[in-house]
């Protein structure tokens, strides 16, 4: 693809335009965003990396246009995946609520720029050495067997190398002073939590980067169709946090989805290895006749893997009662914890919230509100929200959490479809 040196800087000009407009607008000035703005602006960057889609159809012919959109839905895919482990270290550093925006723009500035200087390095090395299809195609295979895995209890806490490190040689205070970075303690200047934030977003972004930049390799190897299509997928990923926090834990299938495209990926460059074999006990180093997969076979099988994985995942019932659970966890611990925002609206709107999860919950299945009475911790902290309620509002009439696990004796409607499951 030729791409002259004007539009290369025109594009990039581009987006460093979007990233300050969001950092100017809408970052700068500490704030949760509601939900329809997190929407409209959700809808506006997608808008623009689906436009941009439609000039490299254009200018580029079908070719390219297909290879853009499919590796701007496979990054776009796995950047969502991503806000599942932006959502546990923002927990874990308890981050006030209206500081996180800037921890997220930060988090998508330096992914940029460790994607782009891996985009290069990628590109240096299959121009190199054909081999690196091999090892590209293995590491997506690795991370796709890795994805299938059970998680491990202790996924809630945001504790890698980088933060260990962190955390041993960065003296930090206890408290945030808002979103800044240095503070002042006992007269001396000391670092705040914040920078741990960042830190711990930085060094797991260049895990991310490991096998998203192989991923999109193994769709085009044209460096502007990489370089924009990473862009476009980071871009808009501040907002659409807050759009789907409350339903990020609704995807329980999205990491099988995510698995079977990088696998699919990762064969994929194994047989274009092999179509350009040049490994000398390989085939005596010849080329491999072997079928390559199609641009446009790809990005069906992307598009049509992730309409069954999200639809899957919206329909389950174990899913709507996985989120509503989850979601009642992390708004009773929002609203306990004093730190976590200092709007009054915003923390209303928290156990408004939080009511709602509990009168899903009640609806729930017997067996699925088994889950409840099972989690001791969880009705703890319900009780303690309550409670905390109780104090700030007596006039408020809510239930109590008891209200929710209890589990009545079952209605003949209820004997009737259990008897009928048994049969």
């Amino acid at each position: 693809m030729d791409v002259s040196p004007l539009v290369w800087v025109l594009t990039i000009v581009f987006i460093v335009g979007l990233l300050l407009f969001d950092f100017i607008f809408h970052v700068r000035k500490a704030h949760v965003p509601t939900l329809r703005e997190a929407a409209v602006w959700s809808a506006l960057y997608v808008g623009i990396a689906l436009l941009f889609g439609v000039a490299v159809l254009f200018f580029g012919g079908s070719r390219f246009g297909q290879e853009y959109f499919a590796g701007y839905v496979t990054e776009k895919a796995l950047s969502v995946d991503n806000l599942f482990v932006f959502l546990v270290i923002i927990s874990s550093f308890r981050v006030p609520r209206e500081d996180q925006q800037k921890v997220l723009l930060f988090g998508i500035v330096f992914s940029l720029i460790a994607r782009t200087g891996f985009i290069f390095l990628g590109a240096a090395l299959i121009n190199t050495f054909a081999w690196v299809f091999y090892l590209f195609g293995l590491i997506l295979l690795i991370t796709a067997g890795n994805l299938l895995k059970p998680e491990s209890s202790d996924t809630d806490e945001a504790d890698n190398v980088v933060v260990r490190l962190a955390r041993r040689f960065l003296k930090t205070s206890e408290e945030y002073d808002g979103d800044k970075l240095v503070t002042t303690v006992d007269g001396r200047r000391v670092l705040t939590p914040m920078l741990l934030v960042m830190v711990a977003i930085g060094g797991t972004d260049i895990l991310f980067a490991l096998d998203s930049i192989p991923a999109i390799f193994g769709l085009t190897q044209e460096i502007f169709l990489v370089f924009t299509a990473t862009a476009f997928s980071l871009l808009g990923l501040r907002q659409l946090y807050f759009l789907i926090d409350g339903l990020l834990d609704r995807l329980i299938y999205l990491k099988f989805g995510l698995a079977v495209i990088l696998a699919f990926i990762g064969v994929k460059l194994v047989l274009h290895a092999l179509h350009e074999n040049n490994v000398p006990f390989i085939n005596d180093g010849e080329p491999v006749d072997v079928f390559e997969v199609s641009t446009g076979l790809s990005l069906a099988v992307i598009l049509g893997v992730l309409v069954v994985t999200v639809v899957a995942s919206l329909l389950s019932p174990r899913g709507r009662a996985q989120t509503d659970i989850a979601n009642a966890r992390r708004h009773a611990k929002a609203y306990l914890d004093l730190d976590y925002t200092t709007d009054a609206e915003e923390r209303e709107r928290v156990f408004r919230a939080l009511l709602r999860e509990e009168e899903s919950i009640s609806r729930l299945p017997a067996k699925r509100r088994q889950w409840i009475r099972d989690e001791s911790g969880l009705m703890e902290l319900l009780r303690q929200a309550h409670a905390l309620a109780d104090e700030r509002r007596p006039d408020l009439d809510v239930p109590s959490p008891e209200q929710v696990a209890q589990l009545p004796a079952q209605s003949r409607q209820e004997r009737a479809e259990d008897a009928g499951g048994r049969r």
